[in-house]
């Protein structure tokens, strides 16, 4: 098996498998500063769900990176940056770093359970694997056809799969946990996920947008992180403002270039 590396790998894998790496988060960087140019702009243009997809474009400009390195690798351009003590010692600070991201998300996944089966979570989506609904406490503040939108809501991110999403991003910040655009990219993902479920749930409930938008304001934000699942976090500015104010545009079918689509003014839907 180590030969096998070798001959892949050239004369130290770990030292080549580190300067793939490297490469591989440095492209992901710069794909990630990519989307968030242009989240807002194609939000604006084209609307919340084709501002989602652009969050493919990192995974799959890393992946990229990582396997240009090897088509490019050649045994006379061994990668140089370091040497393999430095390598070696590199590496293990990023499996402790790994490990580390892996036991912080494992113990919020675990107060967040801890909120939920304590009445003090909901509305969101748990796991991944097999997601289940949570639904808000029943505490007389939310009618049945405000009930009925918010598993609306929850139906459709299951729908998506936007929790395996999650899961993968989770994965993502826990292998790039040094790269702080990596957890910028997991916060603003969420929000564009949220987003782009509002405006789905809206494409089949036209007519339930001043409802939906009460709705969202009786809604309580999870002050627990929750890594794998789909809710709002509270941090930073209130996020339902931007849910509300997005919620003001008026699908109206074939009105001019826009893709039907009668945009809230910018300033109203960041970030």
């Amino acid at each position: 098996m180590g030969e096998v590396l070798r001959a892949i790998l050239g004369p130290d894998p770990v030292l080549t498998l580190a300067a793939a790496g490297l490469q591989a988060n440095l492209a992901g960087a710069a794909a990630i500063l990519l989307v968030v140019a242009l989240r807002l702009p194609v939000r604006r243009r084209y609307g919340a769900q084709a501002a989602y997809h652009l969050w493919l474009i990192p995974p799959t400009v890393t992946l990229a990176g990582f396997a240009l390195f090897f088509v490019t690798l050649t045994a006379e351009a061994a990668p140089p940056f370091a040497s393999p003590a430095t390598a070696r010692l590199g590496l293990g600070a990023w499996l402790a770093g790994v490990v580390a991201s892996g036991a912080a998300f494992a113990l919020a996944q675990r107060r967040f359970e801890a909120e939920l089966r304590a009445g003090r979570a909901g509305p969101a989506v748990v796991g991944f694997i097999s997601p289940r609904i949570v639904m808000p406490a029943d505490d007389g503040r939310f009618s049945a056809e405000e009930l009925e939108l918010i598993r609306a809501h929850e139906r459709t991110h299951v729908a998506r799969k936007d929790p395996r999403a999650v899961a993968f991003v989770a994965a993502a910040e826990c292998l790039f946990w040094f790269n702080p655009l990596v957890h910028l990219a997991a916060r603003l993902l969420r929000l564009d996920q949220e987003l782009a479920c509002d405006a789905a749930v809206m494409l089949s409930r036209p007519k339930s947008r001043r409802l939906y938008a009460g709705t969202l304001l009786k809604t309580q934000l999870a002050a627990t992180p929750l890594p794998l699942g789909c809710y709002w976090p509270a941090r930073g500015r209130h996020p339902l403002e931007v849910r509300v104010a997005l919620l003001a545009e008026t699908w109206v079918p074939g009105a001019g270039s826009g893709g039907g689509v009668v945009h809230a003014p910018g300033d109203a839907i960041r970030p």
